[in-house]
C-alpha cells in the first residue's frame, strides 16, 4: 500500500506505550494496532486529531505516501517498441 503509517516511529520518539496512546486517543489497543500496522482502510479525522494531540505532532508525521514500487518496476522492465526493433 502506498500510504505508510508511522505511528510506531512517533511512539518510539515520545517513549510512549501503545496502550497509553490507545487510552489517550480513546480507541482500543486492537484498533490502534490495525491502524499502526497499516491494515486500516480509513481513519477518521477525529481519530487523526486525537493521535496528533496525544503525540504532539502533525498528520504528516504519522502518514506518508510512497510510490508503489511493484507498479514502477513493471513499467521500467518493459522494453519499448524501439528497443524491440533493435534486438
Amino acid at each position: 500500500m502506498p500510504i505508510v503509517v508511522d505511528i510506531d516511529v512517533m511512539l518510539a520518539r515520545r517513549k510512549m506505550a501503545v496502550g497509553t496512546l490507545a487510552d489517550l486517543v480513546g480507541i482500543t489497543p486492537a484498533n490502534l494496532a490495525v491502524l499502526k500496522n497499516g491494515r486500516a482502510k480509513a481513519v477518521r479525522f477525529s481519530t487523526l486529531d486525537a493521535l496528533c494531540e496525544a503525540l504532539d505532532c502533525q498528520p504528516g508525521d504519522l502518514l506518508r505516501w510512497v510510490p508503489d514500487h511493484e507498479e514502477a518496476a513493471d513499467t521500467t522492465l518493459q522494453p519499448t517498441d524501439a528497443s524491440r526493433r533493435r534486438a
